[in-house]
């Protein structure tokens, strides 16, 4: 087993709750962010969209270095099958919040590892249930914490997550954009 410690990484993402992670995890990284058009096929679902965007951004973004491995990720939510990924605008965040407020729902995690001569990808998944909100909870949460670059408009890490989350039922980590403990897992599995 290696230690993460031993290589370059690249975090492909302009997410800060993955750069957080990757600072947590005390990683020797660069961020180059992917310039990439996010779409899946319509046919696909949840899984096959997020293990499908985290491989199309992996795939946008150029090694610099021999030994770089290359870090993307993807989220999206599901409830009742219905796939919720970032909201456009107030409109849509508050719609989406509406749809979670008192109900279960899953959230979606795909990493995709690069290196120059290997590629690996995941995916995991987590069940949350929120409390019933009220629609100024929802709208105090929009208008001061603005959730338009998350996935099913909120994030678990934020107020929101803070008084609505009742119960999770996987990793906390994949609810903010990473499955840290699969990552860990499943690197260590290759040889790089």
């Amino acid at each position: 087993m290696a230690f993460l410690q031993e290589f370059d990484f690249v975090l492909a993402s302009g997410s800060p709750r993955r750069k957080e992670l990757f600072e947590r995890l005390n990683l020797n990284f660069t961020i180059r962010k992917p310039d990439v058009k996010e779409y899946f096929p319509p046919h696909f679902t949840a899984t096959e969209a997020v293990v499908f965007l985290a491989a199309l951004k992996n795939n946008a973004v150029a090694f610099e270095k021999e030994n770089e491995i290359i870090v993307s990720s993807d989220t999206v939510v599901t409830i009742n099958n219905r796939i919720l990924e970032k909201p456009k605008d107030v409109d849509e965040a508050l719609s989406m919040l509406k749809i979670l407020s008192g109900n279960k729902h899953f959230v979606h995690t795909s990493v995709c590892l690069r290196s120059k001569t290997k590629q690996h990808s995941f995916f995991d998944t987590t069940e949350v249930t929120f409390r019933s909100l009220t629609e100024a909870e929802m709208l105090y949460y929009i208008e001061n914490f603005k959730p338009f670059d998350k996935a099913g408009s909120y994030g678990a890490q934020d107020w929101l997550g803070l008084i609505g989350i009742e119960r999770l039922k996987g990793c906390f980590y994949n609810v903010m954009g990473f499955p840290v403990s699969k990552f860990y897992n499943e690197f260590n599995k290759i040889q790089w």
